[in-house]
């Protein structure tokens, strides 16, 4: 495997190239060759935040623990961007070493983590049946593959494009589907193959050899995962195709801009080796009578926006440094690039437009004028997309992707369907109570009938309340369903014994697993700077910092209780301080809830207005404490 390493010049290039070359290396392997070929320079270190806070590769190989769930989550703190691979003397990749890191993760359960639950859910959307839409005409051999970001953030550039590109291809299909990168780069290695191998194959199957792309990273996949498809990229199409002189673009617009303004070019890190594309890119921009900027770290040793590798989602503090260090390299100037999601990044920091904007649409970008869409019209976008396309378009073979790996790894801890459960457990509530009410059983039923007969049930019935109101922290369920459940069946008075009594033994048995029972496993996955400062918080301030987070609700309460026990706080005050500072919102919900059953029967009681008294009372809690510690 080593000897492997040493003589291949494509193992050094990025981790894609890397796939090509060798079937998976061991972690074991990698680590030991960047352990043995890293000379520890500080080239590298001084480049990348994440490699100054902990250390050169060489040191991290050298610590390589792959039984230690911590080593492995360090991983994910890293962008891919191999950056540190060009400028390495020794021609070092230690982004490959990186990326089987978070592969290992994946297969010990240490990834994926809560954070990534976002970028997961948004390529789930991507690749569903609702999104994506298949369309091949007959004779079809090329189609276009515009990507998720792009086709959401900018349709009408989308739109222009095939436009452009059917004129001299009038077989061109359309493919709005996703490539499945974000899954790649988690290492949710299994999820990714079986999805992108079920698009490829199917494109195959149909006669399709040729994969035009806009988006970087669906090149790198289909180039690296393609296997007979041939990849291009857009740009460079845009700068070879001659045939079609009377075009969409150019019958609408003017091929240049007005004036010629000064541009920077960012060019995505997952291009850095792609010399042809950054060429075509420039040639583009030159063309539209922009002028180029070119700034320190370009072409092959670009940075990565900010956005590689997921790192925004776990560690904040590291990938904004990318964006904060390109803003001080653009000066006074825009941007231009050519990846959506650089795009959508780098413009919180630095005015940037998309490439093909300044294509299709040169004045605008020129003015400064041109918007594009961000979440959530993004996803109405890709769908009016899906329409257009649908519509002006038809095709003899058409679909929309069904298919699912079943390799699937949710992001742990956190549902990516949650949304979609809540959503239909509240239809079922609306529609009970709409039955209750519209059927005449509640006529001779009222809160004293029900809580008399819960009272015939004995013991039991508080026991098994509280057990379960212990229990549903620990599996993260929502406790406030069950809040409201003990104000109907016990009443407002032994409502909140029992409900802040299971709430609290619910706190403390999550408390005590994560202290004595899955530290490690709790660990990894509470990552992030919110849990860290959390930590130091409690360190300092002891109890105080339970009090506020019970009373403000910054964090979610399960998770919470989790964390609290990687703390160094001890359990008793935790307990009592979680119980007192409770209090106040379990009675204000028992209150308002032992008067739900009289409500729907249009009874307005006593306890319902003094329920949404207290409820008003302490969502109000916040506000003051703000106001306190402005005051402070």
């Amino acid at each position: 495997m080593i000897t492997q390493f040493n003589n291949s010049a494509k193992c050094i290039d990025n981790s894609f190239d890397n796939q090509k070359v060798l079937s998976r290396p061991s972690i074991k392997d990698l680590a030991l060759f960047v352990s043995n070929k890293c000379i520890n320079c500080t080239k590298c270190i001084t480049e990348c935040a994440f490699l100054n806070e902990n250390g050169t590769p060489g040191r991290i190989a050298d610590n390589f623990a792959l039984e230690n769930p911590l080593w492995l989550r360090l991983a994910f703190d890293c962008s891919l961007c191999g950056l540190c691979s060009a400028v390495c003397p020794v021609g070092l990749s230690p982004e490959e070493m990186f990326l089987e890191m978070r592969r290992e993760a994946v297969e010990h359960g240490v990834a994926p983590m809560p954070g990534h639950k976002g970028i997961i859910a948004y390529e789930k959307r991507g690749v569903s049946k609702k999104y994506s839409w298949y369309s091949l005409p007959d004779g079809c051999d090329t189609v276009l593959f515009p990507g998720c970001t792009f086709a959401g953030t900018r349709m009408d550039t989308t739109i222009a494009l095939y436009e452009y590109l059917k004129q001299s291809r009038p077989q061109l299909g359309i493919v709005l589907d996703c490539c499945c990168k974000s899954s790649h780069d988690l290492g949710r290695n299994n999820f990714f193959h079986d999805m992108f191998t079920e698009m490829r194959n199917y494109l195959i199957d149909h006669g399709v050899t040729n994969v035009i792309v806009v988006c970087p990273n669906c090149y790198k996949v289909f180039e690296t995962y393609g296997d007979i498809l041939h990849v291009i990229s857009a740009y460079e199409l845009l700068t070879e195709d001659e045939t079609a002189k009377t075009t969409y673009a150019a019958a609408v617009r003017p091929n240049n801009a007005s004036n010629s303004t000064v541009m920077a070019i960012h060019d995505p890190c997952v291009l850095r080796n792609e010399k042809t594309i950054q060429d075509a890119v420039r040639k583009l921009v030159a063309d539209r009578a922009f002028i180029i900027k070119e700034m320190p770290h370009s072409r092959k040793k670009t940075m990565c926006c900010g956005e590689g590798g997921a790192v925004g989602f776990i560690t904040p503090e590291f990938s904004g440094t990318w964006s904060e260090r390109r803003k001080e390299e653009a000066g006074n100037y825009r941007l231009l690039t050519y990846c959506a999601g650089c795009a959508g990044l780098l413009n919180r920091k630095i005015p940037t437009d998309h490439i093909l904007d300044a294509v299709f649409f040169p004045q605008d970008v020129a003015a400064g004028k041109r918007k594009f869409a961000r979440a959530p019209l993004t996803y109405f976008n890709r769908i009016r997309l899906k329409r257009y396309f649908q519509k002006h378009h038809p095709a003899s073979v058409f679909r929309e992707r069904t298919y699912i790996s079943e390799t699937d790894e949710a992001p742990v801890g956190v549902p990516v369907k949650g949304g979609a459960v809540k959503f239909i457990i509240l239809l079922l509530i609306i529609a009970a109570i709409g039955g209750l009410r519209f059927s005449g059983i509640l006529e001779n039923f009222d809160s004293e009938t029900l809580q008399q007969g819960v009272v015939s049930l004995g013991p039991l019935a508080p026991l098994v309340f509280i057990l379960l109101y212990t229990i549903a922290p620990a599996l993260f369920l929502p406790g406030l369903p069950l809040t409201i459940a003990g104000g109907i069946l016990f009443g407002p008075l032994w409502g909140v014994v029992y409900s802040i009594t299971g709430a609290t033994f619910g706190a403390s048995l999550s408390f005590l697993v994560s202290r004595y029972i899955a530290r490690d496993w709790v660990a990894a996955r509470l990552t992030g700077p919110h849990w860290k400062q959390l930590d130091e918080s409690v360190e300092k301030n002891g109890w105080k910092i339970i009090a506020f987070t019970r009373l403000v609700p910054l964090f979610p309460f399960n998770l919470l209780n989790y964390a609290f026990g990687l703390t160094p706080i001890r359990f008793l005050p935790y307990a009592v301080t979680s119980f007192i500072c409770m209090l106040p919102a379990c009675i204000a919900f028992i209150v308002f809830s032992s008067s739900l059953v009289d409500l729907l029967k249009g009874k307005i009681s006593p306890s319902f207005l003094i329920g949404i008294f207290l409820i008003a009372l302490v969502s109000a809690i916040p506000l003051l404490l703000r106001k306190l510690k402005n005051r402070g």
